[in-house]
């Protein structure tokens, strides 16, 4: 196939999800030539909304909803009309003791108030001042790693000196997550509202001597220097609508419906990307490739073995309620509860269980999730009509749903049914009886396997963080070029800008700033 120099760039993305966009917009606004390939009919990839219920006006963050991990400084350098808003309720967690509807209340904004929660679940303040104390470690961790994300990798020596407390680089960094919560609380609900933390879309357990867990706690309470985790107002959508304006005011090219197949290169010329459209098949040929897919999709782009295959491990369950549930605890206002994070079957000895069983390959028997209300915080994503109805959208995000469970096609039936049941548990009335109706009169409920997520995103196994997470910094010598940036491939015309990179993970755009940021060191010497 020929190219001619209008498809020829500085730097051809593959993906356009956020991550892809925030690496356009940096790279157009330096004035580089860039074209962002995507495969669906829009851009955003899993930060999208989506109307997921005929007749009803309610835009869902379908796949993902929440933010932590995206840095001001990136809304700031790239000029993002967006806004985040702060959920003043961190967490509400039902449980029973002595045969009595009790729950533990996190308010962010009232520690008298979240004393008080600690000391009706557990008789004394003895849990409330071990989770201040351990929390504000982490808020000292956080303060100091987290600006570390947008700047060259550092060594293991390096951030170890940046966080400047040994117990505290222990705990989080060299020790399994369990060990220390089990040393510093001693409620089993405690125990495991803490933990969750470390298993979101993750397969793993409080003792894995892989540290895997402790990877997944890190990336969940360091968010700018905090670890709150904010609603985006306008949904989920609202973010890939910010990044795609900044990335087409910057002079970017984002086409969509352009399905990259290969990546040829012999990594010290050109990149030449082929990619399927609706016109045929089409050559764009890069100084720099960078890929926002999983590594195992850019070991198949390159014709290559891709290794052991990505897992997920979550079930996605979106649903529009035509009002709130009452909760079991009457002690606490449902609009309280479900504005934070909910925790669902999610004691210390619940998440052990569940993990046993989904390791062997069998659904939990009670599945542990965490649910949220995004229009408590903002009413933005719902039309006039919805508005007027006061319905409200509800998301649960169960775990331990590894992938190699729903080969199964009824499993997702049967997950969704058993998850409900779960917060059933905790509710006055049935979750059934709350939900709105579509156009057609079907309950407003849809549930994401990992396999769907593989289908419908592209992520391999439904991996949400394309792969297991690491920790961010270099074990040993960081290197030069791409690898100084964490975004390196074995080719140095090729990197990797999407969640599968160092210091990659959830909606963050951080791999997208750090692969920009080695195209231009490397361009530009």
């Amino acid at each position: 196939m020929n190219t001619n120099a209008s498809s020829r760039y500085d730097a051809v993305i593959v993906g356009g999800g956020h991550n892809g966009l925030v690496a356009a917009a940096y790279l157009a606004r330096a004035g580089r030539r860039v074209v962002v390939l995507e495969r669906l009919p829009q851009v955003g990839g899993a930060a999208v909304s989506a109307r997921a219920f005929p007749g009803v006006d309610a835009r869902l963050s379908r796949y993902s909803y929440l933010v932590s991990l995206l840095p001001r400084k990136v809304v700031r350098e790239l000029g993002l009309r967006l806004e985040l808003r702060r959920r003043r309720i961190a967490s509400y967690s039902p449980a029973e003791r002595d045969g009595k509807p009790v729950g533990l209340l996190v308010d962010a904004a009232d520690p008298g108030r979240t004393r008080e929660s600690f000391r009706a679940l557990t008789g004394t303040d003895r849990e409330w001042e071990a989770w201040r104390r351990f929390y504000g470690t982490t808020g000292q961790v956080a303060r100091r790693v987290f600006p570390t994300l947008t700047e060259p990798l550092p060594s293991r020596a390096e951030l170890r000196r940046r966080v400047g407390d040994d117990a505290a680089w222990e705990t989080l960094f060299e020790r399994p997550l369990g060990e220390t919560i089990e040393r510093t609380f001693a409620d089993d609900l405690v125990r495991g509202v803490v933990l969750t933390d470390g298993l979101i879309g993750t397969l793993t357990h409080a003792h894995d001597p892989s540290l895997l867990q402790n990877r997944c706690f890190l990336y969940h309470v360091i968010g700018n220097g905090t670890g709150d985790w904010d609603v985006p107002v306008g949904g989920m959508g609202a973010v890939t609508d910010a990044l795609a304006e900044a990335a087409l005011a910057a002079g970017a090219e984002l086409r969509t419906g352009c399905e990259v197949t290969a990546i040829a290169t012999d990594g010290l010329g050109d990149a030449e990307v082929t990619y399927r459209h609706e016109g045929g098949e089409s050559v764009a040929v890069g100084r720099k490739a960078l890929v926002n897919a999983a590594p195992a999709t850019l070991a198949r782009l390159l014709g290559e073995e891709p290794g052991p295959a990505p897992e997920g491990s979550q079930l996605k369950v979106n649903m529009v309620l035509r009002r709130l549930p009452r909760l079991r605890d009457a002690a606490v206002d449902p609009r309280d509860a479900f504005a934070g994070t909910f925790h669902i079957a999610e004691g210390y000895r619940q998440l052990e269980t569940a993990h046993a069983e989904a390791d062997a390959g069998r659904l939990p028997s009670a599945p542990p999730s965490e649910i949220y209300c995004h229009t408590l915080t903002d009413t933005s994503i719902l039309g006039p009509g919805a508005l007027r109805r006061g319905l409200h959208t509800l998301t649960l995000f169960g775990l331990h749903m590894p992938a190699r469970l729903f080969a199964d096609p009824s499993a997702k039936e049967r997950a969704l049914a058993a998850s409900l049941a779960q917060l059933d548990e905790v509710l006055a009335e049935p979750i059934a009886d709350c939900l709105a109706t579509d156009a057609d009169g079907r309950p407003c409920v849809e549930a994401k396997s990992p396999l769907d997520l593989e289908r419908e995103v592209g992520l391999p196994g439904g991996h949400i963080f394309h792969q297991d997470l690491s920790f961010p910094f270099a074990d040993g010598d960081v290197g030069g070029g791409a690898a100084r940036w964490g975004v390196a491939t074995g080719y140095p015309n090729v990197l990797l800008c999407g969640a599968g990179a160092i210091r990659g993970g959830g909606v963050s755009g951080i791999p997208g700033h750090n692969a920009a940021h080695a195209v231009l060191e490397d361009l530009t010497r």
